[in-house]
């Protein structure tokens, strides 16, 4: 299997147990079924996805800055883009999901999105880290 579709497995998988913790968890958080909780999975790594892109695009911008206003213009628009993505998640799953399935608002989905990405950051680690098949002992 290609080393990045495990990894995007592997997200998914991670992304529906975290999203069911909150669902257990958190009363505002609400899904109306496990289905619709895995196509909610499958749509954040989507959002995730080009967050984390045009994040990196955004430091990127950043490091190549010359001048302080340069940096400044830049860290401004990693914010936007950190405050943006979160308003941009909730639209996303109302617009796909309506009622069906909820995040709550936008502190409920900012501790939502840091747990993913944790859990994201943990996939990658243990995919890097690990061998497969190693032999025991």
């Amino acid at each position: 299997m290609d080393p990045r579709a495990a990894t995007a497995v592997l997200d998914v998988l991670g992304y529906v147990v975290v999203l069911n913790l909150f669902v257990e968890y958190l009363p505002t958080v609400l899904t109306e079924t496990f289905t619709l909780s895995l196509l909610t999975a499958l749509l954040l790594k989507a959002i995730l996805e080009l967050v984390v892109a045009v994040k990196n695009g955004v430091k990127a911008r950043y490091r190549k800055a010359l001048t302080r206003t340069g940096k400044v213009v830049a860290a401004v628009g990693l914010w936007l883009v950190l405050v943006a993505s979160k308003f941009v998640v909730l639209e996303a799953v109302d617009l796909v999901f309506g009622d069906r399935v909820s995040l709550g608002g936008f502190v409920p989905v900012t501790l939502l999105i840091v747990a993913l990405m944790v859990t994201r950051a943990a996939a990658r680690r243990l995919l890097s880290g690990t061998r497969p098949y190693a032999p025991l002992g």
